[in-house]
């Protein structure tokens, strides 16, 4: 199998504060990854540092078996942007308008068929969406790309139990086949069927990478509850 993502002893600090330390992962095309973690564990700063929107103290981040300068990163690595930087004021229209100047890859044809399954409206305002509705959005956007790699940082957050489940059974025919997906969330027994792997930030590294079929077979319960016993103390371990 080929080698989406590939890092390297990567060590990241904020204001001399370390977040994430001697972070090494390799991850295959093709997979849909859970990335999970407490709070302030450093999901969405390792996130930011893959798709080139953060800049590494320490160590590689090689994607697509490419070691890239920041700007060929957000080229080649669609990450689910919260739009806190564009106006208020601004139509939905005038934001897909945007992505379809910024990003040569914005397959709007593709942004339309997400739009309509998700009934959003291209003359709302930005100010005027629900947290839901907004999220939506921002999950239309990032798929509607056509990359190598796709991340979604808590995407689910403020979306509505119905529509949650709608989305995330339909993900797998979203994503480019060769495309590896990172899906960071709290929903982590909605999301399990979806996952090929889980990867588990905790002390500010990787605590754990495996296959979800492995914990399957292995422990004999759920990702849900191995995620769980990793914190609890429990029998679960690595």
């Amino acid at each position: 199998m080929t080698t989406a993502l590939a890092i390297k002893q990567l060590t990241y600090k904020r204001n001399q504060k370390p977040i994430l330390t001697n972070v090494s992962l390799t991850v295959e095309a093709g997979k849909i990854v859970g990335l999970l973690g407490e709070n302030g564990a450093g999901k969405t700063t390792l996130m930011r540092l893959i798709s080139g929107l953060a800049k590494t103290n320490q160590g590689e981040i090689i994607t697509n078996q490419t070691t890239t300068n920041a700007a060929a990163k957000r080229a080649t690595v669609s990450f689910s942007d919260q739009l806190n930087w564009f106006p208020k004021q601004s139509k939905l229209q005038e934001i897909v308008a945007f992505y379809q100047h910024a990003y040569p890859d914005f397959d709007y044809e593709k942004y339309q068929e997400l739009a309509n399954f998700l009934q959003l409206d291209p003359l709302q305002k930005l100010s005027a969406l629900s947290k839901g509705t907004k999220e939506k959005f921002v999950i239309t956007l990032t798929l509607a790309r056509q990359t190598d790699i796709y991340l979604l940082d808590e995407p689910f957050s403020g979306i509505d139990s119905m529509s949650r489940k709608k989305i995330i059974n339909s993900i797998i025919q979203w994503k480019p086949e060769a495309a590896l997906m990172i899906i960071s969330d709290h929903y982590v027994s909605e999301i399990a069927p979806i996952l090929d792997d889980i990867v588990v930030i905790k002390d500010q590294t990787i605590a754990v990478h495996r296959s979800a079929d492995s914990i399957r077979e292995e422990f004999g319960i759920g990702i849900e509850a191995y995620y769980e016993g990793l914190y609890e103390g429990g029998a679960v371990n690595d």
